[in-house]
């Protein structure tokens, strides 16, 4: 076997431009460079990490000068845990770089001049602004330098926290995380004293063994808190843990367990149990008020998803006579706001339990016009389906990160509808997207949205016009 081969030490190189996934980029000798950690601006001696023919990845190793668009991080995790990734640029040219990032894959993908973009919608908050948070258990804690040089053996090597990224088997332990608002972090911190006082094992990726596995916490802007905890095993020890939650927070809203024996943290295929208050929280927009479970697909920044949504409505431009098909509809956020607005409104969706409570969220809001259907978009969306249910005039689309499956594509392209209104957390698959409908719509404008602050995603909507 041969030597690998060293990979270089580029020296004083300047970071120019934020790039794709979140990682800014540098050229040297008309190769392009991806950088960690790095802020436009920056001079650093990179040390390469990969190199491939066109392109080579790296870190800093060292600083030379560092940019005006830098700031001091506010978190003490900042670095580590994958909460965050941009918490080290200002806030304002984080908005810069996300814009551009839609505006270079819309150029670039869909190779499309843009009639309009629309400056992007900041968010109104970049601290608190999570209505979800899942952290995880685990036993094995992310050590930081002070505890790896140190000679004394450790108490333990347990943590409750979010993931490092790329690694799956290492957590770090979280104290104080700023992206979701009270009682997140003292209900995490009061269940790891608990674990700890108690000698409860966490989790052990690698062997699946461990009794405590995740926590979810869930919250709404009137004010509502869902705690779901996740175990290995239903022991005495569990209820032990859930009381003292209730007996401690006993203003919760809802306390929820799990038994979950899986090698996956998922959710879906498990029965969430009841342990006090009720099974359900509610969310409000507007006059509408949204029922969300322990399973319930919802927006994670609740006031920037109103702003969207308010977006997707004007955009979508009802006048109460339109037939509108909301496609991966979800739970019917988007369906029921816009539906006192249209004649019909035609959800689809492929998560049978996400119909469920899109059905539900119509009939506490006194909603009649709107028509749920749970199945494979590719093969319910069809001609047939358009005869049996109505030929829309306007299609509002919100797709997974992965966009729309080429034969949805087509069968919008056949549909009769004037009008796309195409939502995406992904710009470059809705360019795709948008460059094929491009055979029969024409692209009017763009409307980027910041659901994420301190990351690099960024949603977008795109209006299209027959």
């Amino acid at each position: 076997m041969g030597r690998k081969k060293k990979l270089p030490l580029l020296e004083k190189v300047a970071i120019e431009n934020m790039g794709a996934g979140g990682r800014s980029v540098a050229r040297v000798d008309q190769v392009v460079v991806f950088v960690k950690e790095a802020v436009p601006g920056d001079v650093a001696d990179l040390q390469v990490t990969k190199k491939k023919g066109r392109y080579m990845e790296a870190r800093p190793v060292k600083y030379h000068s560092y940019s005006d668009q830098r700031i001091n991080p506010f978190c003490s995790h900042f670095g580590i845990c994958g909460g965050c990734s941009w918490q080290h640029l200002a806030y304002k040219d984080q908005l810069h770089y996300k814009e551009q990032q839609v505006v270079d894959a819309f150029r670039h993908i869909a190779g499309i001049e843009i009639p309009e973009v629309e400056s992007i919608l900041p968010s109104a908050r970049t601290t608190g602004y999570r209505n979800k948070l899942e952290y995880t258990f685990s036993n094995h804690r992310w050590l930081l330098p002070g505890e790896i040089s140190s000679e004394k053996p450790l108490p333990h090597t347990n943590a409750v926290g979010l993931h490092v990224p790329g690694r799956y088997d290492k957590v770090v332990d979280i104290e104080t995380c700023h992206l979701q608002d009270e009682p997140t972090n003292q209900v995490r911190n009061h269940l790891r004293r608990l674990a700890l006082e108690k000698k409860l094992s966490f989790y052990d990726h690698r062997t699946n063994e461990g009794l405590l596995r995740n926590l979810i916490i869930r919250n709404t802007t009137p004010g509502e808190v869902m705690v779901i905890l996740s175990v290995q095993h239903d022991v005495p020890e569990l209820y032990e843990l859930l009381e003292s939650v209730r007996q401690e927070f006993p203003d919760l809203t809802s306390l929820m367990y799990t038994v979950n024996p899986k090698k996956n943290e998922a959710l879906y295929d498990l029965d969430i149990q009841l342990f006090a208050g009720r099974d359900h929280i509610f969310e409000r927009m507007e006059d509408l008020l949204f029922r969300i479970g322990p399973k319930s697909f919802f927006q994670t920044n609740s006031l920037q998803a109103l702003e969207l949504y308010r977006k997707a409505r004007e955009y979508a431009d009802l006048s109460g006579n339109e037939m509108v098909y909301d496609l991966y509809t979800g739970t019917g956020t988007i369906a029921n706001f816009i539906a006192r607005r249209a004649k019909k409104v035609v959800g689809i969706e492929s998560v049978p339990e996400a119909i469920g409570d899109a059905k539900v969220n119509s009939e506490i809001n006194g909603i009649g016009n709107t028509h749920f259907f749970a199945g494979d978009m590719k093969e319910l969306l069809t001609g047939d389906f358009f005869t049996r249910q109505g030929r829309p005039d306007v299609i509002l689309t919100d797709p997974p990160r992965a966009g729309m499956h080429p034969g949805v594509v087509e069968q919008i392209l056949r549909s009769t509808a004037s009008r796309i209104v195409y939502v995406s957390c992904n710009p470059a698959t809705q360019a795709r997207d948008v460059e094929i409908l491009g055979r029969d719509f024409t692209l009017k404008k763009i409307q980027p949205v910041d659901m994420f602050p301190h990351t690099h995603h960024v949603e977008n909507i795109a209006l299209l016009e027959r």
